[in-house]
């Protein structure tokens, strides 16, 4: 059974079932198909141009491999899906210690709730954490992140509101350098009063971190919320332009997304995706895995 059964009522099943509805309705592989499968692709969230990707894809199989009846298209379309989201070993989050994993994203994405559930599954692999409260400029950001550190049991690196950022990031690892702590991991401003300011803070982030911690291994954890749709891959490009995003974090995958956004960032911007949030739950944050998470758009 795919990781993604219970989610059927949600993006996978709305899409398995467009997709099932489509082929079964035709007696041969044909252009009012292909049509079909494009539309439903594209309202999927998927987006114009990997919807296009995957069409002329699935055209050059169904040529190549004489496919005239509709039931094989499926397993084609599946086959080139799997093929655009598998980044290989990209998509594992980096095992080195020590690691410092910063976390970026909008407000309201899932960002804090995603570095609580992180927190929790790292520390279940034996890995000791550390959280920095790194996002000063937003309300309650730090007394959202202090109530996931004592939930999950490790220690939050904190300042007053309006503090400098950068001097969280140094505080938390002088203090986990102290502790031999396996993983820092810091939350950052989920919006700056524009692109260079949000360039420039990150920008100051990583020379402190360069200079203080330059043995630490290093990831940059984009979190997206599913629901989002479009506005995710808006964000994917802009946060894209000013950091070195080495993942993915997709968020809200149990609720109304369409689901399609994890298709198109990994195709568009060639970003591996690590995680994905299915529920409310302190584990429901899944490794992302290409075969199960495509296999649940085929119903499998």
């Amino acid at each position: 059974m795919s990781l993604f059964a219970k989610e059927k009522k949600s993006f996978f099943g709305r899409l398995s079932e467009k997709i099932a509805d489509a082929v079964m309705a035709r007696a041969s592989v044909d252009e009012d198909l292909m049509d079909e499968l494009e539309e439903i692709l594209i309202t999927s969230d998927i987006g114009m141009e990997t919807t296009m990707n995957i069409m002329e894809g699935l055209r050059e199989k169904i040529k190549s491999r004489n496919i005239t009846e509709p039931a094989g298209v499926t397993g084609a379309l599946k086959e080139i899906m799997i093929a655009l989201v598998d980044k290989g070993q990209r998509q594992e989050l980096c095992a080195d210690s020590p690691l410092i994993i910063l976390v970026i994203g909008v407000n309201g994405g899932g960002k804090t709730t995603t570095i609580g559930k992180l927190a929790h599954r790292l520390k279940k692999e034996g890995r000791s954490v550390m959280l920095a409260a790194a996002d000063t400029f937003r309300a309650a950001a730090a007394e959202q992140l202090a109530i996931w550190g004592e939930r999950n049991g490790v220690n939050v690196v904190r300042h007053q509101e309006g503090a400098d950022p950068s001097a969280v990031i140094f505080d938390a690892i002088q203090s986990a350098k102290a502790k031999n702590i396996d993983v820092l991991i810091c939350d950052t401003a989920g919006r700056l009063q524009n692109k260079k300011n949000l360039m420039d803070e990150l920008a100051k982030m990583n020379r402190v971190i360069d200079r203080e911690f330059p043995q630490a291994a290093r990831e940059n954890l984009l979190v997206l919320d599913a629901t989002t749709g479009k506005n995710a891959v808006s964000q994917a490009q802009e946060f894209g332009s000013v950091a070195n995003i080495t993942g993915i974090v997709i968020t809200k995958l149990d609720g109304t997304a369409k689901g399609g956004i994890a298709v198109t960032v990994a195709d568009q911007f060639d970003m591996p995706i690590k995680f994905i949030g299915v529920g409310e739950g302190i584990d429901d944050l899944k490794e992302f895995v290409p075969q199960e998470f495509i296999g649940g758009i085929f119903d499998e």
